[in-house]
């Protein structure tokens, strides 16, 4: 089964999320519905703007470490301007 890396933003709050998971759609849905994260709660809507797929947990973990990162951050900043 796959897992991927996700980086989801409010523009309510201006604020990203990066987190993984096995299923990007549900994961999505229960950010928007308040049920998952007490960061995500009540500061959505959140958009998916970006989606990295990995063959196993482990690979997925290190490329969510990697974007938490100083490095991973402008990454971000730079593909998306948040």
């Amino acid at each position: 089964m796959p897992y991927f890396v996700y980086v989801i933003y409010s523009k309510t709050v201006s604020k990203k999320y990066i987190g993984y998971t096995e299923n990007v759609s549900i994961r999505l849905r229960q950010h928007n519905e308040g049920t998952l994260s007490r960061f995500t709660k009540n500061k959505g809507p959140w958009e998916l703007i970006y989606t990295e797929e990995f063959i196993n947990k482990s690979d997925a973990l290190k490329r969510e470490k990697y974007l938490k990162t100083g490095a991973g951050r402008d990454f971000i900043k730079e593909k998306f301007g948040i």
